[in-house]
């Protein structure tokens, strides 16, 4: 057939499972025609039969038959909106927010205020101003983490599919190390500690507003570090999240009686200091250390907003001091592949147990 179609796979895409090739090159082909056409031979990788699951190779060939017209209900299907043009002005504020960049990776200092991605009255986010940060990459880059609209620092964004997936595993297997600075009100104790306390949506609130909920919430653990404190009226915390829920930090330190200056959402009043402090959210992510996709770590940390740095100078607190904290390495136990070796030795330790004691009982 003089339509049939040949693509060569690249390297951002090695290793991937066929069906997912077509997600992202051929979004319009369903995963019934990719069925189907393996079904009957027609979908070949290097001139072998080939199936949905299979994993492709840089540098292999897939034949692929001439796309299929689709039915008229759907062509009927409403158009996708077009990607608005940005203004030369958005370009150049989204531009000055880098703060590293290589072939895999751009890191933005979020500022507060500015929304991660869009929603309900959000217009102007970070997802939308990732055409003005493509550079020379073959596509626009991706979101791999989030910040809230109000927290600012650190946010990672990944150059191609490829290190957007090496990136995505990095978080979901909390090998990756976050390091955030708060400013909390009164003094925690003790000075150092791990919250535990497991979170859920909070009814009738559309999911936007989380509780502690430990019967029925998800696991959700953070570690914070007193850094300084101006008197007994507020705490420079160093926070780092070993789960990621939705606004996980501040819920938490609001649990522990000592919310995050500025959010009023979680703290109420209890949540803003006299004094000329700023009524903004004291919350920032400061650095994070990743593995890179060519080896080694990324570490980057983020300059302090304005409100933060202001508030900090009031309070006389050294910067310098934050950054002195050692970061705990990433322990083995803490990932999914340490907790399941973990899980399957106790397991083999509880048989060998159960196994020695009905021995003794044959014996007695």
């Amino acid at each position: 057939m003089s339509d049939i179609r040949q693509f060569t796979v690249e390297a951002d895409d090695d290793g991937i499972r066929l069906d997912r090739w077509f997600k992202r090159h051929l979004p319009d082909t369903s995963f019934n025609i990719v069925s189907r056409w393996a079904r009957t031979g027609q979908l070949r990788i290097d001139g072998k039969r080939a199936q949905p699951g299979d994993r492709v190779t840089a540098g292999q060939v897939l034949r692929v038959p001439p796309a299929e017209t689709p039915a008229p209900a759907i062509m009927a299907a409403p158009a996708v909106r077009p990607q608005r043009e940005l203004s030369e002005d958005e370009i150049e504020f989204a531009r000055s927010l880098v703060i590293h960049r290589d072939e895999h990776a751009i890191v933005i200092n979020k500022p507060p205020g500015l929304a991660t991605q869009g929603g309900t009255k959000t217009d102007t986010h970070v997802d939308g101003l990732l055409d003005a940060l493509q550079f020379e990459a073959k596509s626009r880059p991706k979101l791999v983490h989030r910040l809230d609209k109000d927290t600012s620092g650190v946010l990672l964004l990944a150059r191609s599919p490829r290190a957007a997936s090496f990136f995505s595993k990095a978080f979901s297997d909390r090998t990756a190390r976050k390091v955030y600075w708060a400013l909390v009100t009164g003094v925690p104790s003790p000075e150092h500690g791990q919250i535990d306390a497991p979170l859920a949506k909070q009814p009738g609130t559309g999911g936007e507003k989380m509780y502690v909920d430990p019967k029925e919430g998800l696991p959700a653990r953070t570690r914070y570090r007193t850094v300084d404190r101006a008197g007994n009226t507020a705490v420079w915390l160093e926070m780092q999240p070993l789960t990621g829920r939705t606004h996980q930090l501040r819920v938490h330190a609001a649990a522990i009686g000592h919310p995050i200056v500025g959010d009023a959402k979680y703290g109420g009043r209890d949540a803003f200091l006299t004094g000329g402090i700023s009524r903004k959210m004291h919350l920032h992510a400061r650095r994070l250390v990743i593995e890179h996709p060519d080896g080694g770590m990324l570490d980057i940390k983020a300059e302090l907003p304005a409100h933060i740095a202001e508030t900090f100078d009031t309070l006389a607190f050294d910067l310098t001091a934050g950054d002195a904290l050692p970061i705990d390495p990433v322990k083995f136990s803490e990932t999914p592949e340490g907790k399941a070796k973990a899980d399957a030795a106790a397991a083999k330790a509880r048989r060998k147990e159960r196994k020695g004691e009905r021995r003794n009982r044959t014996r007695g």
